[in-house]
């Protein structure tokens, strides 16, 4: 919504807005969020509101006690399964120290960095995502259970997968939502699901994929089930992944795609954690179709990064297929600009296809302590930010 805020004030009353949700993430992602009534919302928009930065971890603990929200009107959206009278809308924040200086925690504003420095290198990303989840029925008290929903395999079809109705729901509140999926299907493993999403600017892309866990939790929710996203909720089974499209373009240069995934290819050994922030991530490399090794292909799924061939209607992209939905939007799309505008900025080769490189780290601890020493990622997030996220 682009609009003064005058014209913004109007519209919540006009549309008898009553409950507005103030948005921001953790250092690690998680969802935060505070409610303000209409009255209290010109205030909020202009002078912030503040919050107890003590207790979101990550933020400091006790080095910040107040920081400051300021609502971005332009991520406004309605919560579609909220009542029609007394409406509520959900925005994203930015995130302030007393005196308005920009907050080094806040990832939202790391990312908003990250696309500033592409711009003044003349380069466009564009991110697109599929994200993977789990189905689990819960208990008597709505507590999950370790049962899937379904035995259904890689795209059955009804009865076999019972998730073709919550996958719906779930796409038609997205589209109300403004976020257009492409497709949506039934994954390898037992309860399993993904939707997929078109790419577009980095910021909405990471915007989009904190509402759809957020939609796909409470869609679950009301058919008593649970929506698990961590990266291996079962044993022997798939573990859920984060994939992530990249395309990255300069006007009037030749293709600096080859360029721009050697950067990932070259910094991704340090920088995993920031990908992958949970023991269970380092047990999903390897197993079906999670990759293990640094390498890329342009038709072997099981590979790092795949780079399938572009189609008539398709523009060159890279898929990077070792993500899980416990990362961060924000560091993760905003890591992958800087490692490929430092693969683009150096001239970096493409190596051969198919040859495996190191192995990807093999514990969390191991890959803290990659991110923690490394001087290019020291570089662009800088120290606090990484003992924070590494806390």
């Amino acid at each position: 919504m682009n609009c003064s805020l005058s014209e913004f004030m109007q519209y919540i009353e006009e549309e008898d807005i009553k409950f507005i949700k103030l948005a921001f993430c953790d250092v690690h992602g998680v969802p935060k969020n505070i409610s303000v009534m209409p009255n209290e919302l010109e205030d909020a928009i202009i002078n912030g509101i503040p919050i107890n930065a003590s207790l979101i971890p990550g933020f400091g603990e006790n080095i910040y006690p107040d920081l400051f929200l300021h609502p971005d009107i332009s991520t406004t959206t309605l919560l579609p399964w909220r009542p029609e009278n007394g409406k509520v809308i959900r925005m994203f924040c930015d995130i302030t120290l007393q005196d308005g200086t920009p907050f080094a925690i806040d990832t939202r504003k790391v990312l908003k960095n990250a696309m500033k420095k592409a711009a003044d290198d003349g380069v466009e990303f564009k991110f697109g995502s599929r994200i993977e989840f789990y189905l689990f029925k819960t208990d008597e008290e709505g507590n999950p259970t370790n049962t899937p929903y379904d035995n259904a395999g890689y795209m059955d079809i009804a009865p076999l997968d019972k998730g073709e109705n919550v996958r719906r729901e779930i796409c038609l509140t997205l589209e109300r939502m403004g976020i257009l999926p492409i497709n949506s299907h039934h994954e390898a493993g037992p309860g399993q699901n993904q939707i997929d999403f078109t790419s577009g600017d980095p910021l909405k892309s990471a915007d989009n994929v904190i509402t759809y866990i957020s939609v796909v939790k409470t869609i679950a929710a009301r058919y008593g089930l649970y929506a698990d996203f961590s990266p291996k909720p079962l044993e022997g089974a798939p573990g859920n992944g984060f994939h992530i499209n990249v395309s990255a373009s300069r006007a009037g240069s030749d293709n600096v795609l080859p360029s721009a995934i050697a950067g990932i290819l070259e910094h991704i050994h340090d920088t995993t954690v920031f990908f992958n922030n949970s023991n269970d991530s380092y047990k999903r490399f390897g197993k079906g179709s999670a990759p293990q090794f640094i390498s890329w292909s342009s038709d072997n799924r099981g590979q790092l990064i795949r780079i399938p061939p572009a189609g008539p209607s398709r523009s060159r992209y890279a898929q990077l297929r070792s993500p899980d939905a416990h990362a961060n939007p924000y560091l993760a799309m905003a890591l992958i600009i800087y490692e490929c505008l430092d693969g683009i900025g150096k001239g970096l080769d493409l190596p051969e296809s198919n040859v495996s490189g190191n192995a990807l780290p093999g514990s969390l601890k191991e890959a803290k302590a990659l991110a923690k020493a490394d001087p290019f990622l020291n570089d662009v997030f800088g120290k606090e930010l990484i003992e924070a996220y590494c806390r």
